[in-house]
């Protein structure tokens, strides 16, 4: 097909598009209007070495999993539950918690996940202060020069993660560009053989047309 067949199409089936991305994209924004919106909540708890040192550093690096692991426990999630008497159990807290240690900044990284912005800050500080008290309980056994640190990096804050408005309605509109791109390749594959007006014999048989008889009525 040449440009001009394609700019042909356009003025011919530019309503299937319309029709197409204006629906698809608009319910996509009243599908995301009508969801309950989700928060997540991140925490970040610096792991400091007590002193410059690159050995104790890179202890320090390689315990950074060991201290994730630990925190990330039905132990722990149930002393948060306690703390702030959430009602839940540990296995459906722990499904919204979310961690990852980030060794190349000193960071083990907390996110919880709830559908109160507010509760999901409660439990990511509650968390992150267990896990800053166990080092703390921790270096009491060892010696100042030692020991490792931990501590909360900023107050919790968070942030809506779902529904993503705006993604969701570009994700409608793209589909609906799809749907309408098969539409319309569908229709002018059933009409491909189909002669209808002098330009179509043209671009059939790639000749000029020098006249037409007119049809009697």
């Amino acid at each position: 097909m040449e440009f001009e067949d394609y700019i042909r199409i356009l003025r011919k089936r530019w309503w299937i598009i319309a029709v197409a991305v204006v629906l698809t994209a608009g319910s996509a924004l009243v599908f995301s209007e009508l969801q309950h919106p989700e928060y997540t909540s991140t925490a970040e708890i610096v792991i400091e070495p007590a002193r410059p040192d690159w050995g104790l550093a890179q202890s320090a690096k390689m315990l950074l999993r060991t201290y994730m692991t630990v925190a990330d426990s039905y132990s722990w999630a149930q002393d948060v539950i306690d703390e702030l008497q959430l009602p839940m159990t540990p296995e459906q807290l722990r499904s919204n918690a979310y961690f990852a240690a980030e060794d190349d900044r000193m960071v083990i990284k907390l996110e919880i996940e709830a559908y109160d912005g507010d509760q999901a800050n409660d439990i990511a500080r509650t968390w992150a202060q267990l896990l800053v008290q166990w080092r703390d309980n921790q270096n009491q056994r060892q010696n100042k020069e030692d020991r490792v640190y931990a501590y909360l990096r900023d107050q919790p804050h968070y942030a809506q993660s779902w529904p993503k408005t705006k993604v969701v309605t570009i994700a409608g509109g793209i589909f609906g560009l799809v749907i309408a791109g098969v539409i319309i390749f569908f229709q002018e594959w059933l009409e491909a053989g189909v002669i209808r007006t002098p330009q179509d014999l043209e671009r059939q048989l790639n000749l000029t047309v020098m006249g037409t008889i007119p049809s009697g009525d």
